[in-house]
């Protein structure tokens, strides 16, 4: 027993509280502390870019640092950087938000999340989410006191959700639709038309769609839909982006919220009252990113577009069956070859092979007969991954 602490006494009450001890550990990093242990392991499970950030980004924040920038900005972020963020939607994409009331910089789009979940929803209300979905999209909904209504999606589709399956589920305690596309975990990208039909789903029950756009620059073959830029779309839309992925500025935990001010006021005034702001120095880095950056995006994008070709071919060839994914970095094989749980896969392929993925129910029960491969890894290390985990099908084939 640690020093200090004390144990329960029967009856007594737990000193969490219910909705956090309702709460299951992620299935993401509980691998990633098994991996911490081992030696040799090639990692597909970290959704996180492996290049470095752009040397003239990190100039910038060095620039920062030597001149002072230290203390805190405005609750709503850099002015100079709700600008940029502005100016990069409406050239981007056609959709126009006022940068002193619209856009509200965040830490990163796990906090921009958060603070709209608990910014609109009351106890009880129910939010619709696609399936298999980000790992943070339920706990967000739960422990802002909503209740999450899962809207499976499947291979035979590419997993992309129908608006017909969202509006199936809808209930006089429906609340919002979350989408996040492309997808995490499985690289699904939709098109215009099916969002257009899931916009008019949100606007027939007058819901509010909160979009994670956090990979909207990662695609492959396809045209990126931004959903505040489609029809009756801006005026219910909370748009969720940020810089960690485009722009492999992962621990810089720079994002952003775009939507009606009266959403972003009520979102900035929970922010301000927990994080109060974004890092100024992360911010100013943002800011160059924005300004120059581009070509750094295209670069890392088409090294992704060659892994992701590599890996979805070479699963096939193994004989786990892989659609091809459209956006991210990350693929979603079908492991039901070898008779093995996601979880049973994942844990015997660590163990035998030292290549690390993550199980497809961590991304919940949708996910299950799946595991998500990231590619954001050098392409040696994917061929090397491939070969050990045929030799591990090959043993475990059913």
């Amino acid at each position: 027993m640690a020093v200090g602490s004390r144990p329960a006494l029967a009856g007594q009450r737990s000193r969490l509280s219910e909705r956090v001890r309702q709460l299951s550990p992620s299935g993401i990093r509980r691998f990633f502390d098994l991996i911490a242990t081992m030696q040799g392991v090639i990692s597909l499970g970290v959704g996180e870019p492996d290049f470095v950030t752009p040397w003239r980004i990190r100039e910038a924040a060095i620039h920062a640092i030597e001149k002072g920038y230290t203390h805190y900005t405005s609750n709503f972020g850099l002015k100079e950087l709700r600008e940029a963020v502005a100016r990069n939607l409406a050239s981007r994409y056609g959709v126009e938000y006022d940068p002193a009331s619209e856009i509200l910089i965040t830490v990163g789009v796990s906090e921009a999340l958060d603070l709209a979940m608990r910014s609109i929803l009351d106890p009880g209300d129910e939010v619709i989410i696609p399936e298999p979905t980000y790992v943070s999209y339920v706990p967000c909904v739960t422990l802002a006191g909503g209740a999450f209504i899962p809207a499976p999606s499947y291979v035979e589709n590419d997993f992309k959700v129908k608006a017909s399956d969202i509006e199936a589920r809808v209930t006089p305690r429906t609340r919002a639709i979350v989408v996040g596309y492309p997808n995490n975990p499985t690289g699904a990208v939709i098109e215009r038309a099916e969002f257009k039909k899931i916009v008019d789903v949100a606007r027939r029950h007058d819901l509010l769609i909160v979009s994670d756009e956090i990979y909207d620059r990662l695609v492959y073959g396809v045209q990126h839909v931004c959903v505040a830029s489609l029809p009756g779309a801006r005026e219910r839309t909370i748009f969720l982006g940020g810089m960690s992925k485009a722009y492999a500025m992962t621990g810089w935990r720079i994002g952003f919220a775009a939507a009606p001010a009266e959403i972003i006021e009520g979102m900035m005034k929970v922010h301000q009252y927990t994080m109060l702001c974004a890092s100024t120095l992360s911010q100013l880095a943002a800011v160059e990113a924005l300004r120059t950056g581009e070509e750094d995006v295209r670069r890392m994008v088409e090294e992704y577009d060659r892994r992701r070709r590599l890996i979805a071919k070479g699963l096939n060839n193994i004989g786990l069956t892989c659609f091809e994914p459209r956006g991210a970095f990350y693929a979603f094989p079908s492991i039901r070859a070898t008779g093995l749980s996601s979880q049973e896969f994942a844990e015997k392929l660590l163990m035998e092979e030292k290549v690390a993925v993550v199980p497809g129910d961590a991304f919940g029960p949708s996910g299950e007969g799946y595991v998500r491969c990231c590619y954001a890894v050098a392409a040696e290390q994917i061929e090397e991954a491939l070969g050990r985990i045929g030799r591990f099908v090959q043993r475990h084939r059913a």
